[in-house]
């Protein structure tokens, strides 16, 4: 039996590189760069990469929001809704401190961090999910509703 959230394009996954998932699962980044347009919206899960930005975690902006976080990796760790993706209008004011010159910025909301990682591979760009996965997710996340 297939549950309504694994339809077709209902769901994706986004995998996104160590510590910038622990920032948007703070609450304190709610936007995501990505170097070309994703037309896709909906409930993403938050997939934290292999790999760690090591330089990143010496930026300030960084090191006080990830402060007392474990930096789990190679699992999902949580999910949210991506509701717009932009690009800020050149000569304006970025969106976001998050936000990197020239990147289109993935809007995020409702962000939800699960109780324990859900360990997975993830890939490049959106990916959809296995019945499987979405199962262990969604058994964390008992009362969500999308």
């Amino acid at each position: 039996m297939t549950s309504p959230l694994s339809a077709p394009d209902m769901i994706r996954g986004i995998t996104i590189k160590q510590p910038w998932t622990a920032c948007i699962l703070a609450g304190a980044k709610t936007i995501e760069n990505r170097p070309r347009l994703w037309p896709w919206r909906g409930w993403v899960l938050l997939h934290a990469g292999k790999s760690i930005d090591r330089p990143a975690l010496r930026l300030p902006l960084v090191a006080r929001t990830i402060r007392g976080r474990e930096l789990t990796t190679g699992a999902v760790i949580g999910m949210a809704r991506l509701v717009d993706c932009h690009q800020d209008p050149d000569g304006s004011p970025p969106c976001s401190e998050w936000a990197h010159p020239g990147a289109w910025h993935l809007v995020l909301e409702d962000v939800q961090e699960l109780p324990l990682p859900v360990p997975a591979a993830g890939q490049l760009g959106p990916w959809k999910p296995t019945e499987d996965l979405l199962g262990c997710v969604f058994q964390q996340l008992p009362d969500f509703r999308p």
